[in-house]
């Protein structure tokens, strides 16, 4: 069992983490024609912004209630009331997603009783669905944010809402999928593609696929123009089963089991040989045991799947001469960390070092003696003499300064491009892991000694 550190700092020096208020915003850019709403000052909202625009580099809609000292001391009441108005007004969304701040939280603002007496002051607004979520930013990270904004679009009822477009009618079954803050788009859209693969309908909460990316059209949307569709979020009772990606969805799948009976299970990875042998075989079990018995039965994995299983078996075996005994260090969010370090270490790797952001029960599986909660001045200090350095964009100063390759991953990365569409799960994604890293490492060989690598 791993041994997890929580060093007593007074300050955070060089900071790993981003905030709780980040992470929800970006679980709600998932939901189609969804407007986040930060209740909190501007200046919360536009570093959410200004760290989501740089990563993806696309435009994203956040909108705040400009929370100011006067209505801080008063309370942000009619702040709320004014942005939600506002908002209807003006960029027409189909779901409103209200998160909480550090300014807000501090002060102890009663969501609940606000949304109340909103409700009742605008009875013509009842049914228009407003999910709200607590995200101080003062305690946790991006996914515990993230965490608690999905937990909150599946506990939702969202039964009087209209429909946004025609439900969906047809002999196959549907599963619902809890995607996790380490998947970007990439990875929800190689995952909606495996699973349409095998003959079922996947309903992805939330699916970053389609909202965060090639939107070059004449029009400029205010609102999200793709995800989950609130159609799909009243059809969540028809799933037969919910797939939950990341330890961190263990709650979520809890909820969905509680209000419709939806036994769920949870892939903690979907990285590696092993790790993705057992996704699909889960999923070739779901048309003849999961569901009824009038679907019609697909017996084996499609043929695509097979052939790119042969072809993981062969880049590993291509690659395994550069991984063996080189000693990497981790800073990454929990599940995203879990997913690295055992693919790694399976790939015959040492992890000399690995920081985190906040806690999990996922910690306590690591293929590491030590995992320490804390920031990239830890991670300098565990990482001298390490062959690798995984972690964000942040995290360039203190390779340099160890003279260490990196390998950028999590958020934010700012400084390459095609991050959102990169595909990192699946056996797609696990050879794109191993053709990345292989590569740096092979070249890092090179400089040190040439003339043995020819």
């Amino acid at each position: 069992m791993t041994t997890i550190l929580n060093p007593n700092k007074s300050l955070s020096v060089n900071p790993l983490k981003m905030s709780q208020p980040l992470g929800a915003a970006l679980a709600f850019l998932g939901l189609r024609k969804m407007m986040p709403l930060f209740h909190g000052s501007q200046g919360c909202t536009a570093f959410a912004k200004v760290v989501l625009v740089r990563h993806f580099r696309e435009s994203i809609p956040l909108s705040t209630t400009a929370m100011t000292e006067v209505s801080t001391i008063l309370g942000g009441e009619d702040n709320i009331e004014q942005a939600i108005l506002t908002i209807l007004e003006k960029y027409n969304p189909q779901v409103i997603g209200l998160l909480t701040t550090g300014l807000t939280e501090t002060r102890g603002d009663d969501m609940k009783r606000i949304l109340k007496t909103f409700r009742d002051k605008y009875p013509q607004l009842d049914s228009f669905p407003i999910i709200s979520v607590s995200t101080p930013d003062y305690k946790g990270s991006l996914q515990d944010g993230y965490t608690a904004a999905v937990e909150s679009i599946v506990s939702t009822d969202y039964g009087n809402v209209a429909d946004d477009e025609p439900p969906t009618v047809g002999m196959k079954p549907q599963v619902t999928v809890l995607c996790a803050s380490h998947l970007s788009p990439g990875d929800v859209e190689e995952l909606k593609t495996v699973i349409e693969g095998f003959g079922i309908t996947p309903i992805m909460i939330p699916d970053l696929s389609r909202s965060l990316d090639g939107h070059l059209e004449d029009d400029y949307h205010t609102v999200t123009t793709g995800g989950t569709s609130l159609t799909q979020l009243k059809q969540l009772n028809r799933s037969c089963l919910t797939l939950a990606i990341g330890e961190s969805m263990r709650k979520a799948g809890t909820i969905l089991q509680e209000r419709f009976g939806t036994k769920y299970k949870v892939f903690p990875r979907l990285a590696g040989l092993d790790a993705v042998d057992s996704f699909l075989w889960e999923l070739s079990q779901i048309l003849t045991s999961r569901c009824d018995h009038h679907f019609p039965i697909v017996p084996n994995v499609p043929a695509h799947l097979q052939r790119q299983r042969r072809q993981l078996q062969d880049v590993i075996l291509d690659t395994h001469f550069y991984f063996g005994g080189k000693k990497v260090s981790l800073a990454l969010e929990p599940d995203l960390l879990y997913q690295t370090a055992w693919l790694l270490t399976e790939m015959g790797a040492n992890i000399q070092a690995a920081v985190t952001t906040t806690k999990s029960p996922i910690l306590e599986d690591l293929p590491i003696d030590t995992v320490t909660i804390g920031d990239l001045e830890d991670l300098e200090e565990l990482a001298v003499g390490s062959d690798l350095i995984i972690t964000n964009s942040h995290g360039t100063s203190l390779a340099k300064r160890l003279k260490t390759p990196l390998y950028r991953m999590g958020y934010p990365v700012f400084d390459q491009l095609g991050l959102g569409q990169r595909c990192l799960v699946g056996y797609r994604g696990t050879m794109k892991f191993l053709f990345d890293v292989g590569n740096i490492l092979l070249e890092e060989e090179a400089k040190h000694s040439p003339v043995a690598l020819h």
